[in-house]
């Protein structure tokens, strides 16, 4: 049989807090009975496998994949506008 967790029992598996899966429950694969949420445990390794991340994995990232200091903002070719004049009486 399957096991059927609510947001307490679900959030207590995960290891985090159950308002972090209340927020996120649009994106998170779920079920619903009626107006109840719950998660299977296929559920809870799909969500551990989409959101879970190793402290320090960015040190471990090679020097390629790291943001270069020369390349330009997308949208770095936009200036502001220039200040609108205001009508003199």
């Amino acid at each position: 049989m399957t096991r059927r967790l609510q947001y307490p029992d679900a959030a207590r598996e995960l290891g985090i807090e159950e308002s972090w899966l209340r927020r996120h429950i649009k994106r998170l694969p779920h079920s619903k009975l009626g107006r109840v949420v719950y998660f299977t445990d296929e559920d809870l390794a799909r969500i551990d496998a989409q959101f879970h991340h190793e402290p320090g994995a960015e040190a471990k990232a090679s020097p390629t994949s790291a943001p270069s200091a020369t390349k330009a903002h997308p949208m770095g070719h936009l200036v502001p506008l220039p200040a609108r004049r205001t009508a003199r009486a």
